[in-house]
């Protein structure tokens, strides 16, 4: 159920973050390791969101990465300190197109979901009501992905991005149990991300982090993630909590 991957760190070209590494994330789009909850491979589109002179710039695809020659002979032109990506499997019976592809952006924030939310759009009815109607009215996607990405752009309004994420964790497993609820969010100089019901890795060098939902590489720097945990990441650091704690609620 989709793949996604942030890096923080050094400028890099944006073809580097979707194609370095053995099990790069092009790799892991028709080669995935730890697919849960349905699906086989990662060909229902990609995208790549980056940050230049301060704004977040995207690039996404409804065609399977290994198809789009842009990402070999464009996309390593570019360079930035910060990337979000991602690959997608989409759930049965919602839309494979452009505007369905992660990662979303808004402002200073691009956000991507690794996982798929239990009885939508039933189950998020009364979080939706919250969303306002010009929001409603121009939902990037009809997926329970860009829905989501609507409830947390409220949220980010008035809480801080880790207290968000787990804020939106605990109100959507309250309404629909059993969700995947993988995030990953940034705003060009930090990255959040949750791990729930699906796999997530972390790997931090001298001056830079990366966050994946798989490792790239064999390499034992990375560290793996228990489930129910939210990862707040910068270019020196990252930390790891339980999203159940006091602290984020």
């Amino acid at each position: 159920m989709c793949r996604h991957l942030g890096y923080l760190g050094p400028r890099m070209s944006v073809g580097g973050v979707l194609t370095d590494g053995d099990h790069s994330l092009r790799v892991q789009s028709y080669a995935p390791n730890d697919m849960r909850g349905g699906g086989t491979i990662n060909a229902d589109g990609f995208g790549v969101a980056w940050w230049q002179d301060g704004a977040v710039r995207s690039y996404r695809n409804p065609m399977p990465i290994w198809t789009d020659p842009a990402v070999d002979d464009v996309l390593p032109q570019l360079h930035s300190t910060s990337v979000i990506a991602a690959v997608r499997s989409a759930t049965v019976g919602m839309p494979v197109e452009r505007s369905a592809c992660a990662p979303f952006t808004d402002g200073r924030w691009a956000f991507s979901h690794n996982g798929v939310v239990r009885g939508w759009p039933h189950s998020l009815t009364d979080l939706w009501s919250e969303v306002p109607v010009v929001d409603a009215l121009t939902l990037p996607a009809p997926t329970d992905a860009a829905a989501v990405w609507m409830v947390l752009r409220q949220l980010l309004v008035t809480l801080k991005p880790a207290v968000a994420l787990a804020t939106l964790v605990r109100r959507i497993e309250e309404r629909a149990p059993g969700s995947r609820l993988n995030f990953l969010l940034g705003d060009g100089e930090n990255m959040y991300a949750t791990a729930v019901h699906h796999a997530l890795s972390v790997r931090r060098s001298d001056d830079a982090v990366t966050i994946a939902s798989e490792p790239t590489d064999d390499s034992a720097d990375w560290t793996h993630i228990d489930d129910r945990s939210l990862v707040v990441a910068t270019t020196s650091k990252f930390t790891v909590s339980r999203l159940d704690e006091e602290e984020h609620t």
